[in-house]
């Protein structure tokens, strides 16, 4: 997609703090985090909502959260952490890219917002 951000970002196009990257997904901190650790991660496919996922996609978003683990391992957020993904506008996503936020480094309450 052209004019999508999170595309331009892994296709390194946008700078950004990329904490992880391989050729199915790229893990880069919030520019307006919301949490002492908010790190975005998405797919290098573009999937503008997750109700377009199809089936081919279950092994990747499966993949997404076993990389979201090994993330919160590395970065030390053993006393937990959240994982935000919002769908469209009603929802709070403000950039058609399906990306999940990982939130952590504080107690995060409940609810969210």
């Amino acid at each position: 997609m052209n004019d999508c951000i999170f595309c331009k970002i892994a296709n390194g196009e946008i700078p950004s703090k990329i904490v992880y990257e391989d050729d199915r997904i790229i893990a880069f901190e919030d520019m307006n985090p919301q949490a002492p650790t908010h790190i975005l991660v998405i797919p290098k496919k573009h999937i503008a909502h997750i109700d377009e996922l199809e089936t081919k996609d279950n092994e990747l978003i499966g993949y997404i959260y076993e990389k979201i683990g090994d993330l919160s391992r590395e970065l030390g957020l053993k006393e937990g952490f959240r994982v935000v993904l919002n769908n469209k506008s009603h929802g709070g996503q403000t950039v058609n890219h399906v990306h999940f936020h990982l939130l952590g480094g504080r107690s995060l309450q409940w609810p969210p917002g």
